[in-house]
């Protein structure tokens, strides 16, 4: 006698029959049946050897295994799981990281050298390039030849600060930076520099600022990401390094705090729609359903991948509402278009991405990273940085005058840099039309405005060539200790426990914060 099989669900369920079952699912009969005809050996069998294979380990290494979490505060009760209140006052909630990818020259931008105008087409001395490694590109070059910056500088603001004619909006805002030109990297190739400036490490599977920021600061808004990425359109001829999910990657730590990234073109994230046939109330009891069974084997087991999914099913739901409204721009004033330009109405530009950040920043996203592409300036730097300015400058000038406007940018610190900086000499060909720089990690410039970093200051000095720190270096690690330390973290005590390290963004190597930059 064939049996029945809704009796016998127990046999499919994880919980011995108490609890929801997949019978309780609003999904076809037939995937029902087939869920429990292969659920029982499936089930027993996994269970049998992850259970033994880590017994077996855990009692090898003493509990060496298990990740442990080390509070970034103290014993505090915790925001939400996996989030801890601050060590500090922070003075920014939240925080914007305006990435250049490739790597903008800061002497053609930011660290104005006068003198090189009378060194053009001379060698680069000996005595200054030193015992540095070149890269492959430029290390079988006869001649290192000097390239001054094809543009003029003006002074700009109150405090007559030098900034180049490539920058007429962000000029306008050097009283409110924090300027930092000593900034210094171990990298000296893209894949490992740009590792480094986003996840603390030149090795991949580390988690990234947003996703330690996510895991000890928590979520400020419930339906809305904590860390969202945004990538900007490529612009035509420049040259393009890849950018990979593992700049944004949540590492070692659970799912639930890596940055969700928004698509550029159409909807921000796909299937924002319900299937057809579907209502909202079918999916929020199907949504229910699977969490329970969800949570009943996060309780059982304690994998913290489980808890993640439940979050993640949560928070899907929740952008199905959250989004469409997010990226309604219909109730943007006359104002706003005239401040960022007719390029922010172009979804994936860099403006319609700084206009969102700013969107995203009044509705409590904790971390939001905006990305463009293009700077890796190896021949063709003339023809190539106008346009790479052109798309944003003007966004970027925008989005810090926009959060004032609107109180924001007292506690929003908004980031700008690349991965590393450029060669004063000429890589390939020097004319007075074009030339083109070469990787350069012993300085390159960034800035920081709003949420505690010091405003109209100027820190780091390089020399005539800008090719050497003299004064007061910036180690990628200082700088984002100093991130964390505005966001009221103390680098040292935000850590995680893995593969007996008590892992942190700023590494093993000593780090400090710059109290300079701060206000």
């Amino acid at each position: 006698m064939k049996p029945n099989i809704q009796d016998d669900c127990g046999s499919c369920c994880d919980h011995g029959g108490a609890g929801p079952t997949v019978y309780d699912l609003p999904v076809p009969l037939e995937l029902r049946e087939e869920w429990r005809r292969l659920a029982t050996r499936r089930h027993f069998l996994g269970a049998m050897g992850k259970t033994l294979g880590w017994a077996s380990l855990c009692t090898l290494f003493g509990g060496g295994l298990t990740p442990r979490v080390v509070h970034a505060a103290s014993e505090s009760p915790t925001i939400s799981p996996g989030h801890y209140v601050p060590d500090f006052a922070p003075m920014a909630k939240r925080a914007i990281y305006l990435f250049m990818s490739g790597a903008p020259p800061q002497m053609d931008l930011w660290d104005y050298k006068p003198g090189l105008a009378a060194l053009y087409d001379k060698d680069l001395p000996d005595s200054v390039r030193g015992t540095q490694a070149l890269t492959g590109m430029t290390a079988g070059q006869a001649r290192f030849p000097i390239a001054p910056s094809h543009w003029g500088f003006t002074r700009q603001g109150k405090s007559g600060r030098w900034v180049s004619d490539l920058l007429p909006w962000t000029g306008r805002l050097v009283d409110e930076l924090a300027l930092v030109q000593s900034l210094q990297t171990d990298a000296i190739n893209h894949e490992p520099a740009i590792l480094l400036m986003n996840t603390g490490n030149m090795v991949p599977g580390k988690p990234s600022m947003g996703a330690w920021l996510s895991y000890g600061l928590g979520s400020m808004n419930e339906n809305l990401p904590t860390f969202v990425v945004l990538n900007s359109l490529t612009l035509p001829g420049t040259d393009l390094q890849p950018i990979s999910p593992k700049l944004w990657s949540s590492g070692f730590l659970s799912n639930e705090y890596a940055g969700v990234a928004f698509r550029s073109q159409g909807e921000p994230v796909l299937y924002l729609g319900d299937p057809k046939g579907m209502s909202r109330e079918t999916r929020r009891t199907l949504i229910d359903t699977v969490n329970a069974i969800n949570q009943m084997t996060f309780e059982e087991v304690g994998d913290p991948e489980t808890n993640a999914r439940i979050h993640q099913y949560e928070m899907a739901f929740r952008m199905q509402t959250s989004l469409p409204e997010l990226t309604d721009m219909g109730d943007e004033p006359d104002s706003t278009w005239t401040l960022y330009g007719d390029e922010a109405r172009q979804p994936g530009t860099f403006a319609y991405n700084c206009l969102l950040a700013r969107r995203m920043a009044e509705r409590g996203v904790r971390f939001t990273q905006i990305y463009q592409r293009g700077w890796d300036v190896h021949s063709n730097a003339v023809p190539n940085l106008p346009k790479l300015c052109g798309a944003t400058d003007r966004a970027s000038y925008a989005l810090v005058t926009d959060l004032r406007r609107r109180g924001l940018l007292d506690d929003t610190l908004v980031l700008w840099g690349g991965e590393f900086g450029r060669t004063v000499y000429s890589q390939g060909g020097l004319s007075k039309e074009n030339y083109g720089r070469d990787h350069h990690p012993r300085c390159f410039t960034m800035w920081m405005a709003g949420g505690g970093a010091k405003a109209g200051i100027v820190h780091g000095e390089t020399d005539d060539f800008c090719y050497n720190v003299v004064k007061d270096p910036v180690h990628v690690r200082d700088f984002n200790a100093t991130v964390l330390r505005l966001l009221g973290i103390d680098h040292q005590r935000l850590t995680f426990k893995f593969q007996g390290l008590e892992q942190k963004l700023t590494g093993v190597v000593p780090a400090k914060i710059v109290p300079e930059l701060m206000s």
